[in-house]
């Protein structure tokens, strides 16, 4: 989901697999949270701190990655088209994602989730990406750090929960506000060009497994979006009829 602008060439294996390792974590965590869900594991284990740092720890990771991806798609020049028309693919199924979480969760459905938070990353970064690495760096870390000093109520209705400023959020089952998580972003884009991740493709093809497992994750971070708008439906799909059996 991360590879929000990147063309074939540009890719980089080893993004991919990091890729394909968050978007297995995620099918995991929402496979706990379904089986909390349907009471058929101890309820309140999906809610435990530790397991929602989890879940935060994934979201970071493609926010993340999208900075890099940003960072690795424009080495040489923007390729708006294909940028554009990914973002507005992204753009789509995240509006798809927030009516079918409002047909089944409607007080918790997904009005910013992941993709949104993709979507609106990518386009912000890109306007990010002329300035000097390091200011780069230091408005991440401002944008990372903010709601832990600035809430408000004024944020706290759906109409503004997205901005991240809420004193007490709306009950939503995925909520990636621009900040703290556009930060991430940020922070993905200046550590990508601190590295040279661009200019140094070839070191870093190295560092990616060339074994089964690897090619698994690669093929997993290539395919994540597909993946991210599946799993869920076919997780529910399984769960939910075996949570009603007698004794089930």
């Amino acid at each position: 989901m991360g590879s929000t602008i990147l063309s074939s060439p540009n890719r980089l294996r080893i993004v991919d697999q990091l890729r394909g390792l968050a978007i297995i974590g995620v099918v995991i965590f929402h496979l706990v949270w379904d089986l909390d869900f349907t009471n058929l594991i101890e309820s309140g284990f999906a809610s435990h701190p530790i397991w929602i740092a989890f879940g935060r720890l994934l979201a970071g990771t493609f926010m993340f990655l999208v900075g890099v991806s940003l960072v690795l798609a424009t080495r040489e020049t923007v390729q708006w088209q294909p940028a554009i028309k990914r973002i507005l693919k992204i753009a789509f199924f995240a509006l798809i994602i927030t009516a079918a979480t409002y047909a089944v969760f409607p007080s918790a459905f997904v009005f910013y989730g992941i993709l949104h938070a993709i979507a609106v990353a990518s386009i912000l970064g890109l306007f990010f990406l002329p300035l000097p690495t390091f200011v780069i760096l230091a408005i991440g870390v401002v944008v990372w750090l903010a709601p832990l000093f600035f809430t408000n109520e004024a944020f706290d209705s759906r109409w503004l929960a997205w901005i991240g400023f809420s004193q007490t959020p709306p009950i939503s089952n995925d909520l990636v506000p621009v900040f703290p998580w556009f930060g991430v972003t940020l922070v993905g884009i200046a550590t990508a060009r601190l590295i040279s991740v661009g200019r140094t493709s070839s070191r870093f093809a190295e560092m990616a497994i060339q074994n089964e497992t690897g090619r698994f994750l690669t093929f997993c971070g290539r395919h994540s979006l597909i993946i991210y708008l599946l799993y869920q439906p076919l997780l529910l799909a399984i769960i939910v009829p075996f949570s009603n059996w007698p004794n089930g």
